[in-house]
């Protein structure tokens, strides 16, 4: 199946020449060039990526992100004409998966677009796999992990999560005292191609820790191991 990626970016220029070389790869390829149009397009075409540009008119990226995160887990890449941190953090939090500051070389965006899509190729895989088997499921007290679903509850109770701060709850309840390193979380949970340093990691745990300790402040669950990384206790 020919997979689906959808650009959002109102500069015609760059629109064209993603769309151009990501059809020359072989994906089907729509576009948009404002907020609203992008929320229609993708409902409308269940992307399997969805690039995203920060700067829109009238709803801008995030805003964008913020709404269709809470319809879908399609991996979104944002775009950014500012290399500011604070720009990352809110898309991070907005529920995107990676970023790519402009100008960018058209190699390193197609290796992203490849990374993420083999990324969820593999995840999709996985689940079609379980489908016949029970479901597989990780305790830690109160917490747990339902791996098929994706789901994870506290006393049984759904806790929202985004897709990543799943992937890397997982990551760490898999190796279950074990002390990793923030490279090696940054790694193994957003892939070798991810350039958003450690800061990544440091955001996201804080996170995970806001929905799955008694005491964030005092955490027992995640425990930061000083110069070395964290250990996640269950």
């Amino acid at each position: 199946m020919v997979e689906k990626i959808l650009i959002v970016d109102d500069e015609p220029a760059l629109q064209e020449t993603l769309a151009y070389n990501l059809t020359r790869q072989g994906y089907a390829v729509e576009t948009a060039g404002d907020g609203h149009a992008a929320i229609e397009v993708a409902r409308r075409i269940n992307p399997d990526l969805i690039v995203l540009d920060i700067m829109l008119p009238g709803l801008d990226g995030f805003e964008v992100c913020r709404i269709l995160r809470q319809e879908t887990n399609v991996p979104i890449l944002m775009l950014t004409a500012r290399d500011d941190e604070i720009d990352r953090v809110i898309g991070l939090e907005m529920g995107a998966d990676d970023y790519l500051t402009k100008p960018f070389s058209m190699r390193e965006f197609l290796a992203r677009v490849k990374a993420h899509l083999r990324r969820i190729r593999l995840i999709r895989e996985e689940i079609d796999t379980q489908v016949m088997v029970p479901k597989e499921l990780l305790r830690f007290g109160n917490l747990s992990l339902d791996l098929t679903r994706r789901e994870v509850r506290i006393d049984s109770q759904p806790l929202p999560l985004k897709p990543k701060e799943f992937d890397l709850l997982l990551f760490l309840a898999r190796h279950r005292g074990q002390v990793l390193s923030r490279e090696l979380i940054l790694e193994r949970v957003w892939g070798w191609e991810f350039s958003g340093g450690s800061r990544t990691v440091d955001v996201h745990i804080s996170w995970l820790r806001e929905k799955i300790e008694e005491n964030p402040a005092q955490p027992s669950r995640i425990i930061t191991v000083r110069g070395a990384g964290y250990r996640f206790e269950g």
